[in-house]
């Protein structure tokens, strides 16, 4: 892992910020002016020194390696929704084409950044236990909140692609080092790997801990977006308890923020309910759909070749797959999501971001819509059908009212799970979700191909079915084979 240095530059984390840590100028915030460099020695010493710090977190999950871009990238390009034009290694062609290998550089890239935001993460966790009254405890509680919870969020990004699937043997298998402390220099770098039912269950203290001290809401509908709050902590521990297979708990998690009966809201916290789907990706970033998204600006956006706007929309790289859910029969035209395409070149290309160049499209990381087909998958897979259909519905008639699905495809729990999945692949299509959807599921990695280009079909026995570890580890942790 490589660990930052003992001098901590507040002027790097400050400037760009990923989430905004005060409602009174937010323009200003979103575009801080630069200060000075501050020493680790006293970067603990005021109270805007601190806040720089929690900046610090937010803008290393913002790295164009992690969630503020290649994430993204990445793992869609490895399911089977999109087709690769260009062969470009530069932007994930290994991924798509199943031949990612400990040498290359998102491997070790990806690795590099989940690593800086948990260490960036513990730094301030610990830094606020040695200090404590320099800023008031309820503002203790609630950094030390948001940095425990973007460490469990970084740390269910990476054990969900370099660490065997949980349900393969509930999660016995070798995961990730578990780093919970602060480290300033590479003295304690060798360390073990934790399995991954251990690295699960720190996520999911760390979030059960971030819940208790988030606070409800901020001031904004953009701090309530792009900043952590307690229904953050809760939907994501859907997520995390989904991957595992652990159905009462999503029920009893989603319960917390999903009302009885539609229209589903969230009765306390931010008011999280759906929206119109075509608004929130194009005019309103900040609906109360959206629990947690990735601001761009102007100052500190992502370009380029990390850009998945760029990537899989404006420079045509990735053509949607017209095998894949995009040809989905089910998925009728009347579907407001059906919108999200431009055709070129006779093929498709996915749209939900479709700002031009700088590529300002807020990026999301949790919305209310997942949370509900996380609900309802686990509804189905604990027999309660009733309940699963009436969430599924929720989504698929917000975009598409006159649909009703054929009653084979909700009838029976299997046939239901099926039919929950598929509209997992329509709703959150482009937002890094499909490959995990595979791999939870133990399911391959399809084959897909175009006129020039083909990959393989990637099944769970496979080496290549998870991500490799990265050679830059492999050679400064000594331990990481143990």
């Amino acid at each position: 892992m490589k660990l930052i240095s003992r001098n901590i530059s507040l002027a790097g984390l400050l400037a760009g910020s990923l989430f905004i840590l005060s409602g009174c100028d937010q323009e200003k915030e979103l575009n801080p002016a630069p200060i000075t460099a501050i020493s680790g020695v006293n970067a603990f010493d005021t109270p805007d020194r601190i806040l720089g710090l929690v900046n610090g977190i937010y803008k290393a999950a913002k790295s164009s390696n992690f969630y503020g871009g290649n994430y993204y990238i990445y793992t869609e390009a490895r399911g089977e929704e999109f087709i690769n034009r260009t062969s470009n290694t530069f932007t994930a062609f290994e991924a798509w084409s199943q031949t990612l290998n400990s040498g290359s550089n998102f491997v070790a890239g990806f690795w590099e950044a989940g690593y800086r935001t948990i260490n960036n993460a513990n730094i301030l966790i610990q830094g606020l236990k040695d200090n404590p009254k320099v800023v008031s405890e309820t503002l203790n509680k609630q950094f030390t909140a948001e940095a425990k919870f973007l460490r469990a969020l970084s740390y269910y990004a990476l054990v969900t692609l370099y660490a065997r699937p949980y349900n393969e043997n509930k999660g016995a298998s070798p995961g990730l080092p578990l780093r919970l402390n602060a480290e300033k220099s590479t003295a304690n770098n060798d360390l073990k790997r934790s399995s991954v039912a251990e690295v699960y269950a720190q996520i999911i203290k760390d979030l059960n801990e971030a819940e208790t001290d988030l606070p409800l809401t901020y001031a904004t509908a953009l701090l309530n977006t792009t900043r952590a709050h307690r229904n953050t902590a809760i939907a994501l521990k859907t997520r995390v308890y989904l991957n595992s297979s652990n159905y009462e708990k999503v029920i009893e998690e989603a319960k917390k923020i999903v009302s009885t009966a539609a229209p589903f809201t969230a009765s306390s916290g931010v008011v999280h309910k759906l929206q119109n789907i075509v608004e929130i990706f194009t005019t309103n970033y900040t609906s109360t759909e959206s629990i947690l998204s990735i601001p761009m600006t102007e100052l500190d956006n992502i370009t380029g070749q990390p850009s998945f706007p760029y990537v899989f929309n404006a420079n045509a790289e990735y053509n949607l797959n017209p095998t894949g859910i995009w040809g989905d029969k089910e998925w009728k035209s009347t579907d407001l999501r059906r919108t999200f395409a431009r055709t070129a070149s006779g093929v498709q290309f996915l749209t939900k971001y479709n700002k031009p160049s700088p590529f300002l499209d807020y990026m999301p990381v949790i919305r209310y819509s997942e949370v509900l087909l996380n609900y309802a998958e686990a509804a189905a897979q604990t027999g309660d059908l009733k309940k699963a259909t009436e969430l599924l519905k929720a989504v698929r008639n917000r975009s598409d009212a006159t649909y009703e699905f054929p009653n084979p495809a909700i009838s029976t729990a299997p046939a239901l799970v099926n039919t929950i999945l598929t509209e997992r692949r329509i709703e959150l299509l482009g937002e890094g979700f499909r490959s995990n959807d595979l791999l939870r599921n133990l399911l391959p990695l399809p084959a897909k191909s175009s006129s020039s280009l083909t990959a393989p079909e990637v099944k769970p026995s496979q080496d290549n079915y998870i991500f490799p570890l990265p050679n830059v580890e492999i050679v400064t942790n000594r331990l990481l084979l143990q």
